[in-house]
């Protein structure tokens, strides 16, 4: 790191501790010509995932949506909050994971419903209905059947 005083290239770390509640590294350093020190933060570089939405627009993605649409499918079902939280964070390592810059919502609700249909059938069920926007009841009902044929 390059001293901000003096310009020279060498410079050691004296002190490094976590800072912004665990988000980033706050680090002393010390320069080996001057004397002089400073602080420095390191922070890990993310390339924001655009989403591709179904009219083609495009918005950041946002963790917040999918916390939305599986907390409302196992809305009233005995499932326990940590589950929940497990299969988000299962859900949001999978859409990552494919290092990919941008992806379609189209696959992120590919992804939320396999872990719901492994988290509780009726939450998937529900997902599913309102994300393949079901017309009617026969359309729910072949859904309901798909289900229970995997059962057995």
């Amino acid at each position: 790191m390059k001293c901000p005083f003096c310009g020279e290239s060498d410079t050691r770390v004296v002190d490094s501790r976590p800072a912004d509640e665990n988000s980033s590294i706050r680090r002393r350093r010390m320069c080996d010509r001057c004397g002089k020190r400073f602080t420095t933060y390191e922070k890990i570089e993310t390339i924001p995932l655009i989403v591709i939405k179904k009219d083609r627009t495009r918005e950041e993605y946002d963790r917040g949506k999918i916390e939305a649409g599986v907390m409302r499918a196992c809305y009233k079902r005995p499932v326990p909050v940590k589950k929940i939280n497990e299969t988000i964070d299962l859900i949001e390592n999978e859409i990552f994971n494919r290092e990919e810059k941008e992806i379609e919502s189209k696959a992120i609700g590919e992804i939320v419903m396999e872990r719901l249909k492994a988290l509780d059938p009726v939450a998937y069920v529900r997902f599913a209905s309102v994300y393949r926007e079901f017309k009617d009841v026969n359309t729910f009902m072949d859904e309901l059947k798909k289900v229970m044929d995997e059962k057995h």
